[in-house]
C-alpha cells in the first residue's frame, strides 16, 4: 500500500509528481492504442481514408499531453505569483527588491518551504549557493504540502 502522498519521501524530498489515474491509465493508453490500431489499419488497406484516420489517431493523442503542458505553465505562473508575494511579506527589506532575481524553479522548490525557513533558502538561492530545484528541496526541513495541485 502507497503511504499519502504527503508522507512520501525519498532523499528528504517528497514526490510531487502526481498520476490522474482515469488520464494515466485510461485515457492516455487507449488514444496511444488507437495511433497503433489506426497504422495497423492503413497498412493493411492502403486509402486515403485511412491515411486521415491515422492523421486523427495521431492529434487526439497529442491532444492530452499538450493541454497537461499548458495547464502546468499556467500552474506555474501562478506559484511565480504566490511565492514572489509571499516572500515579499517574509523576506527583509533590504533583500525584496532581488525577489525576481529567482528562477522559476527556485520559486516552485520554494513554495514547499514553511515561512520560517523560505526566508533564509530564498536568501542563500540569491547569493548562488542554491541554484536548482532539487537543491533547494534537500534543503527543506518543514514541508508545507501542496495539496491543491493539479
Amino acid at each position: 500500500m502507497t503511504p499519502p502522498r504527503e508522507l512520501r519521501v525519498f532523499v528528504n524530498c517528497p514526490f510531487d509528481d502526481k498520476y490522474i489515474p482515469i488520464f494515466h491509465f485510461f485515457v492516455e493508453p487507449v488514444l496511444l492504442l488507437n495511433v497503433i490500431a489506426q497504422v495497423l489499419y492503413f497498412n493493411k488497406y492502403r486509402t486515403s481514408y485511412k491515411a486521415w484516420m491515422v492523421v486523427v489517431a495521431i492529434a487526439l493523442a497529442i491532444v492530452p499531453f499538450a493541454a497537461r503542458f499548458m495547464m502546468a505553465r499556467v500552474q506555474d505562473r501562478v506559484i511565480r505569483l504566490e511565492e514572489r508575494l509571499r516572500l515579499a511579506s517574509l523576506l527583509p527589506p533590504d533583500v525584496r527588491g532581488r525577489i525576481d532575481d529567482l528562477t522559476m524553479p527556485q520559486l516552485v522548490a520554494l513554495r514547499f518551504a514553511s515561512d520560517d525557513e523560505v526566508s533564509g533558502l530564498a536568501q542563500r538561492c540569491l547569493k548562488g549557493e542554491l541554484t536548482k530545484g532539487d537543491q533547494i528541496k534537500r534543503e527543506i526541513k518543514t514541508w508545507r504540502p501542496d495539496y491543491a495541485r493539479g
